[in-house]
């Protein structure tokens, strides 16, 4: 078995795989059409996408809080938010107009409680945002960010949790497509 990095915004393959799928991935992309014609052609006829990213309004609160902290030094988050949350029918349209049918498509919230602080979290999703101030700032941006979320994503036992709302879908490259 073989293994290879690549840009799925860039995909290269060839007819060559039946399937392709990717969990928690596909929002870190912003060329969402250059992806969705990588991964058709790499199926084969009748080969199956199947995936799940961030929707739209996911981590919303975490988002509001981060552009809050940023905005009062003068930062637009909105320059260095690093994320793709599609609607369904944004997403739907793209993958049918890339050549696919859509069989299955949900968009659902699903809170998830962290095994840290929201400081953790940040400091593990939310670099291209931190990376906007200097090293100086990004402590009172992190405290910040999690004082305004506190009250309302922490629970009375302590523990963090996060506002993730998924887009789930399963789509088929035609049996007679190329």
């Amino acid at each position: 078995m073989k293994a290879r990095t690549a840009d799925a915004q860039a995909l290269s393959f060839d007819p060559e795989f039946d399937a392709v799928f990717s969990n928690a991935a596909l929002h870190w992309m912003k060329q969402p059409d250059a992806v969705i014609a990588g991964i058709r052609r790499a199926l084969r006829p009748g080969g199956r996408f199947v995936a799940e990213m961030g929707g739209h309004g996911n981590v919303g609160a975490v988002r509001t809080a981060l552009g809050t902290a940023l905005a009062r030094r003068g930062i637009d988050a909105g320059l260095h938010d690093p994320w793709y949350f599609p609607t369904v029918e944004d997403y739907r349209t793209r993958l049918q107009r890339g050549g696919f049918l859509v069989e299955t498509m949900s968009h659902f919230a699903r809170p998830t409680v962290l095994p840290g602080t929201m400081v953790d979290w940040l400091e593990t999703f939310a670099g291209a945002f931190l990376a906007a101030v200097g090293p100086s700032e990004r402590r009172a941006v992190l405290a910040e960010t999690a004082a305004e979320l506190e009250p309302h994503q922490k629970n009375a036992d302590g523990a963090w949790w996060v506002d993730y709302v998924r887009l789930r879908f399963r789509a088929v490259k035609p049996a007679g497509g190329s």
